[in-house]
């Protein structure tokens, strides 16, 4: 997959909603049967999660994007069968449209207890679905070094991947609602910047010493060195509703990962930028996903982001060439012109009461939307 460098595994875990075929409302008691039936299919590349109507995948180790896109559409199918054969559906979307997180039940293990136990209602609230990607870098030296500067490209992502417009019913005018639910918790948002890979783990020794965290998957960064595997794992994007945009997106992800490293064997670097300015990108993609631009911040002010998209696509086109993956990333000339899902939620919506749907069939519609879009290309 890669001439230069790490080898640039990928690996990717996606979080879905379960909902009843017959009410779109999210599933409250999941049948007994389900997910030992997935097990029995999947094995260890499913779980739970903390909320007993979510349910999570993870792809084996993958050499190039092609074996990613052959793998979700594995474990997205089986999902789905398997979720059908109980009346239910799945739903790749990071919020439901209408069901409310009161009317939730929390899955019953002992870390999702601990973790309800400590955050309280932050953690009741976190009903949310995430994708996340896993680069394979063996050296902790340079997994600290990239994340460094990948901070940069994190609102990027984010942008591509909004999937959260709705909350309990209502529109909230973000097309990314979710990271304002994930961000009460502790230890959310941009990854700290550090020198090197020794000083971030004398930083997670006190946490640990002070008892505060078990381990370092208890730090949720939108980027992390992985506490399980010699992996950088990108946490900031929504889960992609189509299929073809995931892939995309982790195209993109291990392009980017490339080009950095790239720069560093011809002596350079991408520039590093303030938290602050960073945070202000974060959050217009949050709101605005990419319809109002992003800072670029060479040049110190807002462009449309189609024009900060085809700069990332020229950056890493010679990564694409080189990791098989050229078609993929210019796949995400689409999501601009058709919208993420948040984007194509909210036409729905729109379109279901321009036609005369109260609220709440207009929101079952959406449910409907999502269920569709969610299998295509399986």
């Amino acid at each position: 997959m890669n001439d230069i460098g790490p080898q640039l595994t990928v690996g990717v875990e996606e979080e879905y909603l379960l909902v009843d075929k017959d009410t779109r409302a999210l599933v409250v008691d999941p049948p007994d049967g389900l997910m030992q039936d997935c097990e029995q299919r999947l094995g260890m590349q499913v779980s739970t999660e903390l909320l007993q109507s979510q349910v999570e995948i993870g792809t084996k180790v993958c050499s190039n994007v092609r074996e990613v896109r052959d793998e979700l559409i594995r474990l997205r199918g089986n999902i789905k069968e398997v979720a059908n054969s109980y009346g239910l559906e799945p739903i790749a979307a990071s919020t439901h449209p209408f069901s409310s997180w009161h009317e939730q039940k929390a899955t019953p293990k002992e870390r999702y207890d601990r973790l309800t136990v400590e955050m309280q209602g932050t953690a009741r609230r976190l009903l949310i679905c995430g994708m996340h990607v896993h680069v394979g870098i063996d050296d902790d030296e340079l997994r600290i070094d990239l994340m460094n500067q990948m901070s940069y490209f994190l609102p990027h992502l984010l942008a591509l991947s909004c999937s959260s417009p709705f909350w309990e019913g209502r529109d909230t005018g973000l097309k990314s609602y979710r990271l304002t639910v994930f961000d009460a918790l502790p230890r959310t948002g941009l990854p700290e910047r550090f020198a090197s890979y020794a000083e971030y783990e004398r930083h997670v020794r006190v946490l640990m010493d002070a008892g505060l965290i078990e381990d370092t998957t208890r730090i949720w960064w939108d980027l992390r060195p992985s506490a399980k595997f010699p992996t950088l794992e990108t946490r900031i994007m929504d889960v992609c509703t189509r299929l073809d945009d995931s892939v995309s997106l982790a195209a993109l992800l291990v392009c980017i990962f490339r080009m950095l490293y790239r720069l560093r064997t011809h002596n350079q670097r991408w520039r590093i930028y303030t938290p602050m300015l960073i945070k202000e990108n974060r959050w217009r993609a949050m709101r605005y996903s990419f319809d109002e631009g992003l800072i670029d911040l060479a040049k110190g002010k807002v462009v449309p982001f189609e024009d900060l998209l085809n700069e990332m696509l020229s950056l890493v086109a010679e990564d694409a060439e080189a990791l098989g993956c050229t078609e993929e990333i210019n796949d995400l000339q689409h999501i601009l012109q058709r919208g993420t899902s948040a984007h194509r939620q909210l036409r729905k919506y729109e379109l279901e009461r321009a036609g005369g749907a109260s609220d709440e069939d207009a929101l079952k519609g959406v449910v409907d939307k999502l269920i569709k879009d969610t299998a295509e290309g399986l």
